[in-house]
């Protein structure tokens, strides 16, 4: 007899003799962390100026920022896990680390698998491209090529609204989608309004121009389901932080404009 047939057999078994079985409380992770002293949050590199790698190999950006303020708060150390767009969910999903700070997205797919906090970070997902190409609409897609990373906001989106001609080519990280339109793989490129800005800035080659806004799509932090302890102590520290003007700071510090009033 397994584990599960055996909790089962003395359930029963002690219901039919009026006896009280009592179960262990249930640890959440907000308990595991402050217990352990230690948040693991899965955090980008390859998503500049979310996350990406600096000079001292170090990780760094808003989330980088995000969760080094969500541990400080917790009072405890912060252990940054890299992710992919792809990976970011299955790590907190089978407990590979107790938060995800990626830039992510709500919809109500995601909300099936995972809990969101409030928003932290402004974002737009779009459709860019040179500047001369004339697209203002999904339908000016057709016959054309877009570049896009697997699962991602925009991948979900556009694959909604993009005409039947159109060819959407998937990649599997963020550089490997930028890289593809740098290379002229691909006519265009969909990705997040602060990628395309830091790409700007970093290179004059293809420069990204906003050709379409495909979702306004602000970010959150995510939590395995039912750990509504472990949200609510994120959530104050968004609140707390917008108040106290911390949150203002990173975003000017990394998106190069203020916290928007209405995020």
């Amino acid at each position: 007899m397994n584990r599960r047939s055996i909790l089962q057999f003395l359930s029963v078994s002690a219901l039919s003799l009026g006896v009280v079985v009592s179960t262990p409380a249930h640890a959440d992770v907000l308990d595991n962390v402050k217990k352990a002293g230690v948040i693991r949050i899965a955090v980008p590199t390859d998503f500049p100026p979310f996350g990406t790698v600096g000079t001292d190999m170090k990780p760094q950006g808003y989330d980088i920022d995000m969760a080094t303020l969500i541990a400080k708060d917790l009072g405890v150390k912060l252990e940054l896990v890299p992710v992919t767009s792809a990976n970011r969910i299955p790590f907190v999903t089978t407990g590979r680390a107790d938060l995800v700070i990626s830039s992510l997205g709500k919809n109500p797919d995601r909300e099936k698998v995972i809990d969101f906090s409030e928003a932290y970070a402004p974002f737009f997902n779009g459709v860019f491209g040179p500047s001369d190409m004339k697209v203002t609409s999904a339908a000016d897609l057709a016959g054309k090529t877009i570049a896009v990373t697997r699962g991602s906001v925009e991948d979900l989106e556009l694959s909604k609204i993009a005409p039947a001609t159109a060819t959407i080519k998937r990649f599997e990280d963020n550089n490997s989608t930028i890289s593809a339109y740098l290379s002229g793989q691909t006519q265009l490129a969909a990705t997040g309004n602060v990628v395309a800005a830091a790409l700007n800035e970093r290179t004059k080659l293809r420069p990204l121009a906003t050709k379409f806004i495909i979702k306004q799509s602000p970010c959150f932090v995510g939590a395995n389901k039912g750990e509504a302890a472990l949200v609510a102590a994120v959530n104050a520290t968004i609140v707390k932080a917008k108040k106290d003007g911390e949150l203002n700071k990173i975003a000017t510090r990394w998106l190069k404009n203020p916290l928007p009033t209405d995020l």
